[in-house]
């Protein structure tokens, strides 16, 4: 069976251990410097397997050795913005962990794909292939997925219609400079435009875009976590059974869109060898500003990052 390894045992880290195990994707260990921690979590999922009937098998480790061997590693690791706490210091901090656990990645599972979810997520990708060394498409970013998501559930809210039959994308960095494309999004093939207004279309779009933050504000305290624990299981689905799923993700480029140097949320196809491919869309004047604007973002944080 194929192993991933999750590496930060928080709320993401261990939705994400759950949600692969359950689904029969890979045998799973789950690693955070807590002592104890990520191994009571993992025997607790465990003990699910009798229940819902799977044999994956998930431990708990505090040692990054145990990456070793790995098909996927996931990494959810680093600390949320506190009060006080300004973007620089969140950027710097968290640089510095994904770092560290990049040159264990790369010493202990040099034939890993990696996928980052540890914000700034987009300059996070950025230090972890510096840091590896890696191919391009053995790097990257969720992002895309969960936004899509978000999008997709506002769409069907809004509409009264299955989920199901909601396709949409979203490229750009992950935040508030994302950029929905209503005009690629649709409900059983009917782009989204025929079946909505434009003042409308453009509220679900915002949503989108604040929809981390409505989360936060909601709870108070903590973060979502079962939507991007979700976003990243669908991505090592399309990995791990090399399906060539078509989807968003934060993904090195190299002169698509005409940006290089940077990491950016565009469709890409997965598959067992990390990112098959990028795939290249038509985009309107509008569309192509949006994006502008969302590239110079992350390049700013990309230019911060190098200051540590």
């Amino acid at each position: 069976m194929s192993k991933v390894s999750v590496i930060g045992a928080g709320h993401v880290g261990e939705s994400v251990a759950f949600m692969a195990a359950e689904r029969h994707l890979a045998d799973v260990v789950l690693i955070d410097i807590v002592e104890g921690m990520p191994q009571g979590k993992a025997l607790d999922m465990s003990q699910v397997g009798p229940l819902f009937g799977f044999d994956s098998a998930v431990r708990g480790s505090n040692d990054m050795k145990d990456v070793a061997g790995s098909d996927v590693v996931v990494v959810t690791a680093g600390i949320p913005r506190k009060p006080g706490m300004d973007r620089m210091e969140l950027l710097g901090t968290n640089a510095g962990i994904v770092k560290g656990l990049c040159e264990a990645i790369r010493d202990h599972a040099p034939d890993a794909i990696v996928i980052l979810v540890t914000n700034p997520l987009d300059v996070m990708a950025h230090v972890a292939l510096e840091t590896t060394g890696f191919v391009r498409g053995r790097v990257m970013g969720m992002a895309g997925v969960l936004d899509a998501a978000r999008f997709r559930t506002f769409i069907a809210s809004e509409l009264g219609v299955s989920v199901k039959d909601i396709a949409a994308m979203v490229l750009g960095g992950h935040g508030d400079q994302m950029v929905p494309l209503p005009r690629f999004s649709t409900v059983n093939g009917v782009p989204l435009p025929e079946l909505m207004p434009t003042d409308r279309i453009e509220a679900l779009v915002e949503r989108t875009r604040k929809g981390g933050a409505e989360i936060v504000a909601l709870l108070k305290t903590g973060s979502a976590y079962y939507a991007p624990g979700a976003s990243v299981t669908v991505m090592l689905e399309a990995i791990l059974r090399d399906t060539g799923h078509l989807l968003p993700v934060a993904a090195a480029l190299d002169g698509e869109y005409g940006y290089s140097g940077i990491f950016l949320g565009v469709p890409v196809v997965l598959g067992r060898e990390g990112i098959r491919s990028i795939e290249v869309l038509d985009l309107t004047e509008d569309e192509r500003a949006a994006l502008q604007r969302s590239a110079d973002a992350v390049r700013a944080g990309v230019e911060s990052v190098s200051q540590f």
